[in-house]
């Protein structure tokens, strides 16, 4: 089993307007993942005292990181990151398309990273799709697309993060047509909402899997300072690798 967790930590500050990098550590710690998707850090960034959140992050955990700048102004970066403590190799960093027609909307961008489990590679996407419904569509379909999850389609694959989209929005449908979202897949039917953390009734943080990746749990932690450190709760989710019969 591997377990995932994907957490948009709204660059280390909670609900009460404190910028805490350690609590955000706790909540994740909590969860004993081998594999964290994180999004909203800031490196660099003046606006929360120029840590290297990525970094700091994966340090207190003990785990190897990847973090990719979404956008970057000078020396201050925002993005996000994968972490894990499994043999991990970039695959690929990149943008994501926007809005033709609002070249000012929020760059976003996408981290692909293959992750060496004991049951053979599994390839992570993790992503933070925009806010705007037309540029989640052009995102999603991207990321479906031969660029990334399309590239591949023949390895266990999971596509993770803050999609920024309901089971209702365009987005979702585009991604879920090509992949098993894990609340849907799991042996148990789970809503599991994740924003706000503190009283969470949106779906919006997203794990999707290819047909070579069993869902086994989904849960969204409710404890006090989950409902503190981020405006998001995290995703977790427990997967395993499918055993591919010879053909």
């Amino acid at each position: 089993m591997v377990r995932l967790l994907t957490y948009n930590v709204h660059r280390c500050v909670g609900t009460d307007r404190r910028l805490d990098v350690g609590r955000v550590a706790e909540v994740i710690a909590a969860q004993s993942p081998d594999v964290v998707a994180l999004q909203e850090l800031d490196v660099g960034r003046a606006r929360t005292g120029g840590v290297d959140q990525a970094h700091r992050l994966a340090q207190r955990l003990g785990m190897a990181f990847h973090f990719h700048a979404a956008f970057r102004v000078e020396e201050e970066q925002f993005g996000d990151a994968i972490l894990t403590r499994l043999p991990e190799r970039l695959v690929k960093a990149g943008p994501l398309p926007g809005h033709p027609r609002f070249p000012q909307l929020e760059p976003r961008g996408a981290l692909w990273v293959e992750i060496g489990t004991p049951a053979g590679p599994l390839n992570v996407i993790n992503t933070h799709l925009g806010l705007v419904p037309r540029e989640q569509r052009i995102q999603a379909a991207a990321l479906a697309g031969k660029d990334w999850a399309l590239e591949a389609a023949d390895t266990p694959l999971v596509l993770i993060g803050d999609m920024n989209a309901t089971p209702r929005n365009a987005a979702y449908r585009i991604l879920g047509a090509r992949m098993a979202e894990a609340r849907r897949a799991a042996p148990f039917s789970h809503r599991a909402p994740t924003f706000p953390s503190t009283f969470p009734v949106l779906a919006i943080d997203h794990v999707f899997v290819s047909e070579s990746v069993v869902v086994d749990a989904v849960r969204t932690p409710l404890d006090p300072l989950s409902r503190l450190a981020s405006d998001h709760l995290p995703l977790v989710v427990d997967l395993s690798l499918a055993v591919r019969t010879p053909a």
